[in-house]
């Protein structure tokens, strides 16, 4: 009976000390997602950072279009009004509707970069240029930051699918995270025009 009873006893040990361990690698992967998140968002406020400066080089250039920098303007009022939080994380749609603000920045200051080709003036400008190549810089940060979530998020949601992982993530209430995804039409190249 006493025999018996210590088996008991160790079977149970050795369960919690495996829930416990599982437990806390996937609060280490959910971190690491976290972690990667803020690494995106820092990213998308350091592109954020650097657009006034670049507008107001941008309008100081004799009859630029008002129109395009009020667009760029509006665009990253857009963008930065759309805050998501490490619980939202697990909601697509909220990460969905961050990343088509920020879509619809990249749009604007794209179109802008376009307009600036009629300004030689503009082009010459040592500010311009110099806020130009951090913007690039940025945007390139960007796509790293957003591939090394999408990773940790991968890495994570396999984790809370695999058995016996899955049994303690559902207890633990670890909820699969959304990936940050190409936009509609990506796959298809753009059309190039220089005749006008």
């Amino acid at each position: 009976m006493k025999g018996k009873v210590i088996i008991i006893v160790v079977v149970l040990g050795l369960l919690a000390f495996f829930g416990i361990s599982v437990n806390n690698g996937l609060v280490e992967r959910e971190e690491n997602v976290e972690s990667a998140w803020a690494q995106v968002e820092n990213q998308y406020q350091r592109r954020a950072d650097l657009i006034p400066n670049l507008v107001n080089t941008v309008r100081g250039a004799a009859d630029f279009e008002q129109e395009t920098l009020t667009a760029v303007i509006e665009a990253r009022s857009q963008a930065t009004s759309i805050n998501v939080s490490s619980d939202d994380l697990n909601d697509p749609a909220k990460l969905q509707q961050f990343q088509a603000a920020q879509q619809q920045l990249s749009g604007a200051l794209s179109r802008l970069l376009v307009s600036v080709e009629r300004y030689p003036e503009l082009k010459a400008n040592n500010n311009f240029r110099d806020l130009q190549a951090q913007l690039e810089g940025t945007e390139n940060r960007i796509a790293t930051e957003r591939k090394r979530f999408n990773d940790a998020a991968q890495s994570y949601n396999t984790s809370i699918r695999k058995f016996p992982t899955s049994i303690i993530a559902s207890i633990g209430g670890f909820d699969r995270k959304a990936y940050f995804e190409a936009e509609q039409g990506a796959e298809q190249a753009p059309t190039v025009d220089f005749s006008n």
